[in-house]
């Protein structure tokens, strides 16, 4: 089973070249949930195929410019890492964003993540 070190790191290499959907795949937990600001009207996003579903829907309404992530910072069990990003998007135009990203592991597999835009 690979700890946390790991998950975060193919994290980042797996988003790094925008394979999000093999991410979720990969790395997330079958009841994982989402809560993300960039949906403030709708609940948390639960379960894998939801999480896959909604960054399709993502993906196929923007054009990724760049993409930056930190180092994963640890603690017990969870990893933050900051991401920047920039973006065209087809209901917002150009984005430029950073966020806070926080995932919780378990059992070898993200069951949660929660994004803070700044």
């Amino acid at each position: 089973m690979p700890d946390i070190k790991q998950i975060a790191d193919k994290l980042i290499k797996l988003c790094n070249e925008q394979k999000f959907v093999e991410a979720y795949r990969e790395l997330f937990g079958e009841e994982a949930e989402s809560i993300d600001p960039l949906y403030p009207i709708m609940p948390p996003a639960r379960g894998l195929i939801t999480l896959i579903e909604r960054e399709r829907q993502f993906l196929a309404k923007a054009q990724i410019h760049s993409i930056i992530f930190s180092e994963p910072l640890i603690s017990g069990s969870y990893f933050t890492v900051k991401l920047t990003m920039s973006f065209t998007h087809a209901d917002r135009g150009e984005v430029n964003m950073e966020e806070l990203c926080v995932y919780q592991v378990k059992g070898g597999k993200i069951i949660s993540q929660q994004f803070f835009i700044g």
